[in-house]
């Protein structure tokens, strides 16, 4: 019950300024409303339920399973110690990389993303590709953020070496999917993605000596925005390389046709 008052609370400023602008300022009636009601009516349930299954299951599973994976004596080192061994955690890299891929995969914004990025580009972005391409952007951006925990290195040095392939690969990639690699950044950091990747930083970063869960933890979050970029738009370069490679096999293939019936 009070999941979905909360969230009718967050839905109804958005609804407002909807229905006010359509009203007041385009001065035009709802187009179908009764069918947008009942529209709405779903999208509240959905979300409330989505909500609620959030708090009650993926919440205090991402939790539990971060305090497991990251539990010392899980990964063979004392709690008490000061020099880590970052190979002892090669499961919460695994972890961290799977759990990575298929909570994106299953991120409704990414799903929508995806899907009108195809209808936009009549079929040149495959939704499919989009989506796999960014799962593997956060999965490894994860793998690699939980590495940057255990070793305890600065996370400036990621950021500032990631966002230098970025703008290499801005230069480079085909201009169409940069603006949409931009925003699969923030695709990521949705509803489903951050509480797991929050739970994963935070139990982590609070479980190895010497790391604080405020800086440590949190920074996980500024790599999984970061990485997608660079994956989907290597995505796009490595299909604008494979088809000038096939249009280069077929103008070949037809220029010795040529000269043989010559």
């Amino acid at each position: 019950g009070w999941t979905i008052l909360a969230t009718v609370w967050d839905v109804v400023p958005i609804a407002a300024v909807l229905i006010g602008f359509q009203v007041g300022v385009l001065r035009q009636p709802i187009p179908n409303l009764g069918q947008v009601i009942i529209g709405s009516v779903y999208v509240l349930l959905g979300l409330s339920f989505f909500l609620f299954g959030l708090e009650y299951a993926l919440f205090p599973l991402g939790k539990e399973m971060a305090r497991q994976l990251t539990d010392p004596g899980f990964v063979g080192v004392s709690a008490l110690a000061t020099d880590i061994d970052w190979r002892s955690y090669y499961w919460v890299y695994l972890f961290a990389f799977a759990i990575g891929f298929a909570t994106t995969i299953a991120e409704p914004s990414l799903i929508a993303v995806a899907l009108k990025a195809r209808q936009v580009s009549g079929g040149a972005v495959g939704a499919w590709g989009l989506r796999v391409a960014v799962a593997l952007g956060v999965a490894i951006s994860l793998a690699v953020g939980t590495f940057r925990i255990v070793t305890g290195t600065p996370l400036y040095i990621y950021m500032i070496a990631g966002y230098v392939i970025v703008v290499v690969q801005t230069l480079y990639a085909p201009r169409m999917i940069i603006p949409l690699a931009y925003d699969s950044g923030g695709v990521t950091t949705s509803t489903v993605t951050v509480p797991l990747v929050a739970a994963l930083g935070l139990g982590l970063a609070s479980s190895v000596p010497g790391r604080d869960p405020l800086i440590d933890g949190v920074g996980l979050m500024a790599l999984a925005s970061l990485f997608p970029m660079i994956t989907v738009m290597g995505y796009a370069q490595m299909g604008s390389w494979l088809e000038s490679r096939r249009s280069n096999g077929r103008s070949t293939k037809t220029a010795g046709e040529g000269k043989a019936q010559s």
